[in-house]
């Protein structure tokens, strides 16, 4: 599960890789490091392997079930040996009473096998009380007008995992900035079980009574505010249940024979085929964000009559339900060229999106949206990296929600790992904190529990709502893979979850479909490519409908798409340079040198005019000697 590695410039620290941590230590002295390594390597040489535990079952088996033996065959042989009768039954009854034994001492080895990992799953289950308690030790200060920064430490308990060398580069920076470090004795933070697990259901208690003193009372009988919501009456619109048939057999591709060439490298830089892609880009999967945005339109009805709560508390579980989609899906998404576009007019949830990739390097994907009531913009770039075993993606960009009304709401995304590319099942995992900061009365802090070897209750997800006192008027917890609940005040959730009759559901995934494919789309990401009838010749040609590599995947056309995908990844090559001789983007314009992209207009506009002046034919034929810059006039 894990290794261990001294420093080599300071003699009294240590590391301890996992498979998504690494753990720096340090001792008061070297010999106390000596005697850690010495405990850590004499404790691996008892426990060789993980073999024993998976054979738990078959010793549990012989503990518990009842297992008759025969006598039968050692009598016979004894009579025959000319032994008497009564030396036979003594014999007998000395090997019933030996086996007897070895049995009940089987039943004890069990039971302490059972209890140890009853044990493990406990601690780590019971780590979720102060993760969503304790999400930042820092002030969180808001204003009315504005957000104030949330700085991040310069030191943490735990970094995600790198490798030997690059905790060698760092040692020579941490020795000149040890002063700063802040390293905290074991005793400190280890307390007794017993302990633990005594205090915590008066901890319960004493926390249900804060909730009928110091909570806000929430109405969710409000059936006004349920009738305002199914009043839209949004039109019905027919789309795609399912993605064509293939035309040809896909032929599979070796995943290692592309990863040993490229560990730790820049994955939006390594060149795969087509294989490793799904047939939606980066600009169509920013809109599977919002796909559940009907909670948007609760959150604001919710504000209109005054309920600012359950506005922060719908926000939180839309920001959430933005993650349910990624479950099974393994594939990449097409990276977009320089200038290309997507529009999604969808009458049938109230919303017309739009998004443009706005720059090369660093690749930035800019959207807008605008729905019933309020609007939601977005700039996002991911930093990628291969680590041998796995991909890790970190979220670069902000994400804005704001109502008519004014309320502004802002957040980032949390980390991504995909895990088990080499062997076992390939599953993603997302991690980290969410803080979702608010211009007025409430913001929401969200912890993703990140999954751990013995989670039997993965995809975690806890939090709270607070006011500007800092005072924690409600509770979220859930999965982001299936639903968020949420109960009134500052309650301690249990790791098992909430079964309270007081829990309100927020957000219920809905359930993909059945005629699933490799891709493992959603019913709402299927539809996201699909040219309806008429809706072609109203598509500037920068639209990611009209990419035929795209295009040639999801008819299963493999052949034709690896060779347009190549073809289209010369001119991406070629992008670093038009952008430098001063391309800017045609609808999206930046606020100041680092600020966000924000829509200028006008896209909507043309579109009713069947004007794309401006707008180039990005996946047709080019020259490399010949080819011009884009025009963003």
């Amino acid at each position: 599960i894990s290794s261990f590695r001294e420093s080599k410039s300071d003699d009294r620290k240590f590391y301890i890789f996992t498979a998504t941590k690494t753990l720096h230590l340090r001792t008061d002295s070297r010999r106390d490091r000596v005697a850690w390594i010495q405990a850590l390597v004499s404790t691996r040489g008892l426990y060789p392997s993980l073999r024993p535990l998976i054979s738990d079952h078959i010793i549990s088996s012989l503990a518990t079930n009842h297992v008759c033996v025969s006598t039968e065959r050692l009598k016979k042989r004894l009579l025959e040996e000319g032994t008497s009768e009564n030396l036979v039954k003594d014999c007998e009854q000395i090997m019933l009473s030996e086996f007897n034994e070895l049995q009940g001492q089987l039943k004890i080895l069990c039971q302490e096998r059972l209890n140890l990992l009853d044990t493990i799953r406990q601690l780590e289950a019971a780590n979720i009380e102060p993760e969503a308690s304790a999400i930042h030790d820092g002030e969180y200060q808001l204003t009315k007008n504005g957000f104030s920064s949330l700085g991040r430490g310069k030191y943490s308990e735990c970094s995600t995992t790198e490798s030997s060398d690059d905790i060698e580069k760092q040692e020579l920076e941490e020795v000149s900035d040890e002063e700063e470090i802040s390293y905290y004795d074991t005793r400190e933070y280890f307390t007794e079980p017993g302990f633990r697990c005594g205090s915590r259901e008066a901890l319960d208690q004493m926390n249900r009574s804060k909730i009928e003193e110091n909570t806000e009372c929430i109405d969710m009988d409000n059936i006004s505010i349920e009738k305002a919501i199914n009043s839209f009456r949004y039109p019905h619109i027919v789309r795609r249940k399912k993605l064509p048939d293939p035309v040809e057999k896909e032929k599979g591709v070796s995943l290692w024979s592309m990863i040993k060439d490229n560990v730790g490298k820049d994955l939006t830089r390594v060149c795969l085929p087509v294989y490793f892609n799904e047939p939606i880009s980066s600009l169509q999967k920013c809109f599977e964000d919002l796909e559940y945005s009907y909670l948007l339109d609760r959150a604001y009805e919710y504000g209109k009559s005054g309920n600012s709560l359950l506005r922060a508390l719908n926000v939180a579980a839309f920001a959430v339900s933005g993650y349910a989609s990624s479950e099974g899906r393994h594939c990449k998404p097409f990276n977009p060229l320089l200038g290309e576009t997507y529009e999604a007019d969808y009458p049938d949830k109230g919303l017309r999106f739009f998004s443009e990739k706005v720059s090369h390097h660093p690749t930035v994907v800019a959207c807008h949206c605008e729905g019933r009531g309020w609007k939601f913009w977005a700039d996002s770039n991911i930093r990628s990296k291969f680590w041998g075993r796995s991909i890790q993606l970190d979220p670069v960009g902000l994400l804005t929600l704001e109502f008519d009304d004014g309320e502004r709401f802002q957040w980032s995304k949390v980390t991504t790992t995909i895990y088990n590319l080499i062997l076992g099942k390939i599953y993603c995992d997302h991690h980290g904190n969410m803080d979702i900061r608010g211009n007025r009365q409430y913001s929401i802090r969200l912890k993703f529990k990140e999954q751990t070897i013995l989670d039997r209750n993965p995809h975690q997800v806890n939090g709270f709502v607070e006011d500007l006192r800092g005072k924690k008027v409600a509770t979220l917890f859930g999965k982001w893979d299936d639903s968020i609940y949420y109960v009134n005040g500052d309650v301690n959730v249990k790791p098992k979850g909430f079964n309270s009759s007081d829990s309100n559901l927020l957000w219920k995934r809905v359930m993909p479909p059945t005629n699933l494919t490799r891709y493992n789309l959603t019913s709402f990401a299927i539809t996201l490519n699909e040219l309806t009838p008429g809706l072609k010749e109203k598509l500037p040609p920068t639209d990611s409908r009209l990419r035929p590599d795209q295009r040639h995947l999801e008819n299963g056309e493999y052949e034709k798409a690896n060779m347009e995908k190549q073809r289209l990844e010369k001119r991406q090559r070629m992008s670093r340079k038009i952008q430098e001789s001063g391309w800017k983007p045609r609808w999206f314009e930046q606020e100041g040198e680092n600020g966000t992209f924000r829509y200028t207009g006008g896209y909507w506009e043309m579109r009713a005019q069947g004007k794309w002046d401006g707008c180039p034919n990005i996946f047709g034929e080019f020259n490399e000697v010949t080819v011009e810059p884009l025009d963003a006039s």
